[in-house]
């Protein structure tokens, strides 16, 4: 087994954010909608073994950047354990002005 890295590697970030878009209810809700089929050929999703046909949520407002995602997700959330303090809950919330 090999040396633990002292951050989170790219991959697993990019991993658990497949996994969330890929069991998220907006897509799940386009697939839906569209009787999960191709809005352009009318192609329908099949899992039939020979006749395997995929269907593909795409977002119309443009590419997504997986490298900004990543950084954002590294600037604000994965940060250096020196920028992080435990807490209990009440104190935190304190700390948000919530109690």
């Amino acid at each position: 087994m090999g040396k633990r890295l002292p951050y989170t590697p790219s991959s697993q970030i990019r991993t658990a954010l497949r996994r969330l878009w890929l069991r998220s209810r907006e897509r799940q809700s386009a697939l839906k909608r569209d009787g999960y089929r191709c809005r352009c050929c009318q192609v329908k999703q099949s899992k039939a073994k020979g006749h395997e046909t995929v269907i593909e949520v795409h977002h119309n407002t443009g590419a997504i950047c997986w490298s900004e995602i990543e950084a954002a997700i590294r600037m604000w959330l994965l940060v250096a354990p020196e920028d992080l303090t435990t807490l209990c809950p009440k104190c935190h919330d304190k700390l948000h002005g919530k109690g």
